[in-house]
């Protein structure tokens, strides 16, 4: 099973891609070691302040892939002050 997570995130820290890119890295970076998830902007790429991720969890379980991408929401929620949710959507693809 694989379950998909795209989150819109905002960033009013940011004052460059330059900024942007330091956030996003340390974000993607983050959840791909503490939830072993594979991250990838897919969208806002050349705006500095938005953007656009997908995340992926792959497991056996269905309900395991929604227990890791919901955690996943309430870690950035929480920890990642420089980063404002701004939407998100959690469904399985396979």
């Amino acid at each position: 099973m694989i379950g998909l997570l795209e989150v819109e995130l905002f960033n009013s820290q940011s004052q460059s891609l330059k900024d942007k890119r330091r956030d996003l890295t340390r974000l993607i970076d983050k959840l791909h070691n503490e939830f072993n998830v594979a991250v990838a902007e897919i969208d806002g790429q050349n705006t500095w302040q938005r953007t656009k991720l997908a995340v992926t969890a792959v497991s056996n379980d269905a309900r395991h892939n929604s227990q890791v991408l919901e955690r996943i929401i309430s870690r950035i929620k929480r920890k990642h002050l420089a980063w404002q949710l701004l939407d998100y959507s959690i469904r399985e693809v396979y």
